[in-house]
């Protein structure tokens, strides 16, 4: 039986991305065959390195007056494209050749904290900000918008009142690591 094969998209870190690789290096129906990040310096080139799987760095104009990063995915003959902490929004030529086979992350319980501007630690300083007494993660499918495409899924977690935006940080990345690479599971193999 073929694997489904995923390209995983990244800027920064990647500790979303390794829990994805992690998931899937010995998985006998699902492989990752390609991460490409928009930051020749991030460190999750390196996290990529560690499990063998290629890398792709490029820039913005290749990415958005050209289609060289579809011809690149359609090369590797990706099935699914996972975002993991990719800041830049996908272009509709990119989500017109994968109809609801982009997913993406958001730290946040969608709709709140959600749309432009709002990543990271923007939207945990938004969540502390207002107050909110819980928080969490949603995984859905991309579209032409920021944190507009139809959830897949959502995970809470509680915020205790003295919590301070970088513990909210912790208590959602638990989340992230623990969830994402299952959802994922599930969406490339059709179970939802």
């Amino acid at each position: 039986m073929n694997k489904k094969r995923i390209a995983v998209f990244a800027s920064g870190n990647g500790t979303n991305a390794e829990k994805i690789f992690e998931n899937f290096k010995n998985h006998d129906q699902v492989e990752v065959v390609l991460l490409l990040s928009n930051k020749k310096d991030a460190r999750v080139l390196e996290r990529a390195k560690k499990f063998d799987i290629p890398t792709l760095s490029f820039s913005r104009q290749e990415f958005y007056d050209s289609q060289s990063v579809l011809q690149v995915l359609r090369g590797h003959q990706v099935d699914f494209v996972v975002l993991a902490g990719f800041m830049w929004l996908v272009p509709s030529y990119l989500v017109d050749a994968f109809p609801n086979k982009i997913v993406n992350i958001h730290p946040a319980l969608l709709p709140k904290f959600g749309g432009k501007g709002m990543y990271g630690m923007h939207v945990h300083e938004a969540v502390k900000a207002a107050g909110e007494k819980e928080t969490g993660i949603t995984i859905h499918l991309v579209n032409q918008h920021y944190d507009e495409g139809s959830v897949l899924a959502q995970f809470s977690c509680d915020i205790e009142p003295n919590d301070s935006s970088e513990k909210i940080a912790k208590k959602v990345q638990v989340l992230e690591h623990e969830k994402y690479p299952k959802v994922i599971e599930n969406l490339v193999l059709n179970k939802f």
